[in-house]
């Protein structure tokens, strides 16, 4: 997952915001977490879901009742971020 940050100042570079039901949200570890479960192989969106949610909730509080919200947003993130990876290495040719 990478290394732990040194300081403040590098622990706030690494939160990402993200659209919480219309809120921008700052999340710490976005991208990392997007990395490790992008890497898992994973086939379905129950599993990315599930498994995007735990991680994240590592490094960020999220209540309970937050906690549907936060999984469709992160599913919309990995799904974009895929997409864009996937047209990067297909325009590519």
């Amino acid at each position: 997952m990478g290394e732990k940050p040194c300081c403040g100042a590098a622990a706030a570079r690494k939160i990402k915001q993200l659209n919480i039901e219309g809120i921008p949200v700052g999340l710490s570890q976005l991208d990392e977490v997007m990395d490790e479960v992008g890497s898992k192989n994973l086939s379905t969106e129950a599993e990315i879901g599930d498994l995007l949610l735990k991680k994240i909730m590592i490094y960020n509080y999220i209540a309970p009742r937050a906690a549907p919200a936060y999984r469709s947003a992160l599913l919309e993130e990995y799904s974009d971020r895929m997409k864009g990876m996937m047209m990067g290495i297909n325009g590519s040719n």
